[in-house]
This record gives structure tokens, sequence and C-alpha cells, in this order.
């Protein structure tokens, strides 16, 4: 394999082997076919560097941080050099006009080409005026560089969905990059924050095919965003038999059982934290003993108590399709509906939690 990616590359000291096994591993996780893989790193490596623009908004940093964090070989020596980061405020060297000069310099060369990555929401109250960069507004700063972009890749719930910022009562009037922008391809990578091999892998496949994942209803990679968190969670076995954690740290909590009960959003929440995992593979939120926040989907922070345990109506015509969305799929579900107490005895919409009904062991 010749060309600028793996020339770059073996300057660095990554190895044709480093790299292949970098491409495997991407494609495993994108639930692409085997042979993708050799296909991804011929691509890549004959690749030149496409440009790069990633504007932050009305954020926390942690995107960045986390993309910073991706775990795989010689990560940020292979991100930044497999892409021309062109422009971004927290890493690069410039500042003020220099580094204003290197966007307009970057949106100029390469017109039509270059990748846009925001992180952040973006704020409409009082003119945009909320934030600001350079004496311009989010909002104004957005519309011009996308004018320009091939893609945009939405980077973080507040990018994605307007996240924190949006939530009630959204004193400055934050939305997200798809309600700004309705002309151009946009990928949507929530999380707070989002995983950093999922917007690494998105790059990848924008190398190597030119287009970006496929996407689901709400924008997001199929290949990670294709189960519930809840489907993919090693404690789901425990939620089948009806085994509970009544605390965080009781003995069912100690025993690994199932933290539902204590406000999980996994059997709602869409992301593959459960397998992809988090600091190098090292672990995830519920296996640390936390329920899943549900933070990679939209008003997260408004969808109720994290702490609050999922329930579903006792409206018998709406049982089964209410146990279905939180998760527990077609056999539990219809285990559920079969055994819920009173359901077909009182006509109302009040909600039913698992101490109501006979979990099927």
């Amino acid at each position: 394999m010749q060309g600028p990616l793996i020339d770059t590359l073996a300057r660095q000291g990554v190895s044709r082997r480093t790299f292949l096994k970098y491409c495997a591993t991407l494609a495993s996780m994108m639930a692409l076919p085997p042979a993708a893989g050799r296909a991804m790193a011929e691509a890549m490596a004959a690749a030149r560097r496409p440009s790069v623009i990633w504007l932050p908004f009305q954020e926390c940093t942690g995107c960045t941080e986390s993309f910073t964090r991706s775990h795989s070989p010689t990560l940020e020596g292979m991100i930044f050099d497999m892409i021309s980061l062109d422009y971004q405020e927290t890493l690069m060297a410039a500042a003020g006009h220099q580094a204003e000069e290197a966007r307009h310099t970057a949106m100029r060369d390469n017109a039509g080409k270059y990748l846009l990555i925001v992180d952040g929401s973006i704020p409409l109250g009082v003119d945009g005026a909320y934030s600001c960069i350079g004496g311009r507004s989010n909002v104004d700063l957005l519309q011009e560089a996308a004018a320009g972009a091939a893609a945009v890749i939405a980077v973080g719930t507040c990018a994605a969905y307007g996240g924190i910022p949006k939530a009630n009562p959204n004193p400055t009037g934050a939305v997200s990059v798809s309600d700004i922008v309705k002309d151009k391809p946009i990928v949507n990578i929530p999380g707070c924050p989002p995983i950093p091999v999922v917007m690494t892998g998105v790059l990848a496949h924008y190398l190597t095919f030119g287009s970006l994942p496929e996407l689901d209803d709400k924008g997001r990679p199929k290949a990670f965003f294709g189960e519930t968190i809840h489907d993919r969670c090693y404690r789901r076995p425990f939620y089948d038999q009806g085994k509970f954690a009544k605390t965080f740290d009781d003995e069912g909590a100690r025993r690994g059982w199932c933290l539902f009960e204590l406000g999980c959003k996994g059997p709602v929440t869409y992301n593959a934290c459960a397998t992809v995992k988090w600091n190098g593979g090292t672990s995830w939120p519920v296996e640390s003993g936390h329920g899943c926040l549900g933070c990679s989907e939209p008003d997260f922070w408004d969808a109720g108590g994290f702490y609050k345990a999922l329930s579903v109506p006792a409206d018998p015509l709406g049982f089964t399709a209410a146990a279905a969305m939180v998760g527990a799929g077609a056999g539990v579900a219809g285990g559920f509906a079969n055994r819920a107490k009173k359901s077909t005895a009182k006509k109302t919409h009040e909600p039913v939690t698992l101490d109501d009904l006979e979990v099927p062991k």
C-alpha cells in the first residue's frame, strides 16, 4: 500500500501490520464484512488527508476531550495524521486573528470538499449573542462553514439534539445543527460525551467510501446505534430473571444485578457503550455500578428523573407495545403482558412498575 497517508504513518512509526489491525477493528465495530478491513486499509492508505474544520459552539469541551482519548494503536498520531485538522480552537496552536485566518484559508482552498465537525448547540436567543467567536455569532459561523462543506458531523448530544443547553426552560434558545443546516448530509454522533471510537469510525468510513455510513431515523450511524444498551448489557440476564438491585450498595448491586429499578435508561437508549466501552475498553457506566442516563437520546435531560425507574401503562391495549419500547424483547414483553396484575381489571393509565408484575423466571 502506497499513498500519502501510509507514508505519513510510516514516518510516525506505525507499521503496516498495526495499520491493518486498526482498520480490521474499525470494520468489525461497524458490522462490516471481514474483507472490508483490508478494503478500508487500502482506501485509507491511498487517500489524501481531507481538510476538517471543527467548530466548537455552546459546549463544555467534553467531546473534544473524548475525541483525543480514542483508543486504538497510536490513537492521537493516527487520527491527526489521517485528517488535516485545519481548525479546532482547543487543539490548534494559533489563536485570535491567526486562527480565524486558518479557518478561512481551509474553507477557500477546500471548498466543497472539507468535512465540518460541530460540537455544542447553537443559541438563537438575542440574535445569537449568547455565544460568539471573533465577534460573530455561532449561527453565522455555522451557516458560513456549512455552505462549503461536503458533509457535516454533529458530535455530541448538544450538537445533535440541543443537549443540556436546550433543557427546559432553554434560556439561550439553543437548537441543534440539523435545525439550522438543511441542505447538507448530516450524521449525528450523540452522547455526553460521545464514544471516541464512534467518532473515528465515522471519519474512517468517510475516508474509505467517500460517504457517510448508514444512518437511523435520528441521523445516527446504525452500526453503533442500532441496538439498545439494554440488549447489549451483560446485566440483561438478571433483568430476564427478575433480579434487580434495590439500592446502589445492597447485595443485588454487589452481585451485578440489573439496575432497572434504580433508574437505568438502557432499555430506551441506543448506543454501543456496552460493547465498545470507554478508556480503551476498560469499563462503562453500568459496569461501574451506575445506571445509564440515556445521554445519547434527544431531550434526555428533561425525560424524567435519572434515578426514577421506567414505567409502563396499565392499559392492556398499550401494554405490550410499551413493554417492547423499554427493551424487554418480544418474548419477555409477552411474558410481562400476560402476567400484568390488574391490567384487565383496571381501564386506567396509571403507571405499573416491576413491583406490580410477576416477572417471568
